[in-house]
């Protein structure tokens, strides 16, 4: 035992002579002294904790809280700063962007909301088609049977409307339309 603990024990072995709320008090250190060495695996450690347990113990007391078991209060009040021991002795590492395990997702929402305004900006025949097509219908003959035209002319307002956004949000014209939402490296992320 330590010398500081040692006075610390002695001090409270003469309160608890008197009449003092400390008085159930000493025979829990023992106890405590225990179960922290359980806890914490640091006789050291384990002796501060349970003298923390004690001193908060009586401080309760001292300030008129009414303690009816103040064994299971040491306990808990114990394995609380156990508790906050650990988490201060862990390790914190600084998170950094590329540490996310899921994308952000703020890029592909701006760039979906550039894709909106250039369907926007072009000619109203071209766009509903656009607006059908990611909507789900993908098939020409589908989309020629629902807006009544032939599927020719389906295929070269869809063609017209693509060529149309790729210009204007910068990509290339042969890229596949799924290429709007890619991630191209030194370029607008439309992801």
């Amino acid at each position: 035992m330590a010398a500081g603990q040692q006075d610390w024990t002695t001090t409270m072995k003469r309160k608890a002579a008197g009449n003092e709320p400390g008085k159930d008090v000493i025979a829990l250190l023992p106890v405590l002294e225990r179960r922290a060495r359980r806890l914490l695996n640091c006789p050291e450690a384990a002796a501060d904790l349970a003298q923390d347990a004690v001193l908060r113990l009586l401080s309760a007391q001292a300030g008129g809280a009414r303690i009816d078991d103040p064994r299971a209060y040491a306990m808990t009040v114990l394995r609380n700063l156990a508790v906050s021991h650990w988490r201060a002795a862990r390790p914190c590492e600084e998170l950094l962007e590329n540490m996310a395990a899921i994308a952000p997702d703020a890029p592909r929402r701006m760039a979906l909301r550039d894709l909106d305004r250039a369907v926007a900006r072009l000619p109203g025949d071209q766009a509903s088609l656009i607006r059908m097509v990611r909507a789900g219908i993908t098939s020409p003959a589908e989309l020629a049977r629902q807006t009544g035209l032939p599927a020719g002319t389906v295929m070269s307002r869809l063609s017209r409307a693509r060529a149309a956004l790729c210009a204007e949000l910068g990509l290339d014209r042969k890229a596949p339309s799924a290429s709007l939402l890619d991630e191209a490296p030194g370029e607008n992320v439309l992801r």
